[in-house]
């Protein structure tokens, strides 16, 4: 999970857009794809592997940021006529696409990933395929991987059907925009009912103690040639969406482990200390977090927009490292086998356009459904998928982190000397006088080191910025 996400708005970003381009230079990233990739996309743009089964009529409609063009899912909702809910889930059908052992494949497994950075993004696949012909884009007839979940007036999940089928987005709608429709109710009823079922699918999680972590995302915002941080804290329909993709996950893992092979998103619960540590980080933000509250119902209590929150919150994303995938064949019991987080056996399958061991899933599940044998190469590709995920997981992960400390360092370079109102939110337990502080304004959170007294844990104290390199990607203050 990365520490942070973040995009750029505003204007003139070319000395720190320069920066990221080093950066890339210096992790390794992968830009450019090889020409015979691109040639082997464009003949699949052209001829893809088209399903028999024709669901066109189903008026789908999909929800992403605004410049997103690489959209794997698309939904339709309905109200099922004897009670309850039918859900049907579109998923971009990458494999009609990509052939097994072909250049597109190889680089695929090269990658592993789609990149995120605040200036743009490094793809799974080339953008013929990411952004055009494979993705669920509106008013395009596409090839997908087509999910029917039955659910009881509850929001449980009781039928599962998966199928490939042709099928036509008709509606692209963002988060604020549906946002906004469904608190004024003029939200049509397939796009309203994503409250229902989305608070739905939210007490379900937390019945079997499941938490999902409303992250804010860090936004570069430049104005008058100089920038600065702000937390963007996500809408309501940003959850309910995450709980349709995460309910198909969970029914895609219940499919994988009844058929006896698959791959599973794992998360083994956190260590006491990590618990420790956030118990220290809410004392520090003033948040109060009695003994007898659970942390996931802390959690849940917590407003992502009051920045004292938000830092919370991105600390809690420390309780996510670790997770992984778990590989099993031949009806075995994988071990492990839950993803703590979600609290139920989870699958990711819901992203192939963006996450590689998502179009191996899908196979899978489709083979389950229909109690066939899963095809030979997705087999024979298991083994080595956990070591390829967590390589390129890891690369995305610490892509992230220096990205967010190169934008903090690069946005304080001309301020160093400048004091500013910070919260020690963390003191080391082996060296009181080193530590990190968050700034409220702007959004930084930072290493802080004292030369004469302990941090005070908690307090709120006046801080002076002694560096900021966006060279080294670093920034540290003094108590003032």
């Amino acid at each position: 999970m990365p520490r942070r996400h973040m995009h750029m708005t505003g204007a003139d970003g070319a000395a720190l857009r320069a920066a990221l381009r080093a950066l890339r230079t210096k992790l390794g990233v992968p830009e450019e794809f090889p020409a015979e990739v691109l040639a082997e996309a464009e003949r699949a743009a052209r001829e893809p592997r088209l399903p028999d089964t024709d669901a066109t009529d189903l008026p789908l409609f999909t929800v992403d940021p605004p410049s997103s063009r690489d959209l794997d899912q698309a939904m339709h909702l309905a109200r099922r006529p004897a009670g309850g809910f039918r859900v049907h889930y579109a998923i971009a059908d990458v494999a009609a696409f990509v052939t097994p052992g072909g250049a597109l494949d190889a680089e695929a497994h090269r990658r592993v990933t789609t990149l995120y950075f605040p200036d743009g993004r490094v793809p799974l696949h080339p953008s013929v395929l990411s952004e055009g012909a494979a993705s669920l884009l509106p008013d395009q007839t596409r090839p997908a991987l087509l999910w029917r979940l039955d659910l009881d007036a509850e929001g449980r999940v009781e039928t599962t059907d998966v199928r490939r089928a042709l099928v036509r987005s008709r509606a692209r709608l963002d988060y604020e925009g549906l946002q906004k429709a469904v608190d004024t109710g003029t939200a049509e009823e397939p796009v309203a009912l994503l409250q229902d079922i989305g608070r739905l699918r939210e007490a379900l999680e937390v019945e079997r103690g499941g938490i999902s972590l409303n992250v804010p995302e860090q936004e570069v915002v430049a104005h008058d040639g100089s920038y600065t941080l702000a937390y963007r804290a996500p809408h309501p329909a940003d959850g309910w969406n995450a709980q349709i993709s995460l309910m198909t996950g969970i029914a895609a893992a219940d499919l994988m482990l009844a058929a006896g092979t698959g791959i599973l998103r794992t998360l083994p619960q956190a260590p006491d200390g990590a618990v420790g540590r956030l118990r220290r980080a809410a004392k520090a933000l003033r948040i109060d977090w009695p003994h007898h509250v659970p942390y996931a119902e802390l959690v849940r209590s917590l407003d992502p927009h009051r920045p004292d929150h938000a830092a919370f919150l991105q600390e809690c994303t420390a309780l996510l490292r670790g997770a992984g995938y778990t590989v099993f064949t031949g009806g075995e019991t994988p071990d492990p086998a839950i993803h703590a987080a979600v609290a139920a056996p989870y699958a990711h399958c819901t992203a192939p356009l963006r996450r590689l061991a998502d179009r191996y899933a899908g196979e899978l599940c489709l083979a389950a459904v229909a109690g066939a044998e899963p095809p030979r190469w997705a087999v024979a590709a298991l083994d080595a998928l956990p070591k390829e995920m967590a390589d390129g997981t890891r690369l995305a992960n610490g892509a992230e982190r220096e990205c967010v400390d190169l934008v903090e360092a690069a946005l304080l370079k001309d301020r160093v000397g400048e004091v500013f109102e910070a919260t020690v939110i963390d003191v080391k337990d082996n060296a009181p006088r080193e530590g990190t502080v968050h700034l409220k304004d702007p959004a930084v959170v930072g290493r802080v080191v004292s030369t004469a007294l302990d941090l005070p844990l908690g307090e709120r104290i006046r801080v002076r910025l002694t560096a900021a390199d966006p060279g080294n990607s670093k920034i540290l203050f003094a108590p003032a």
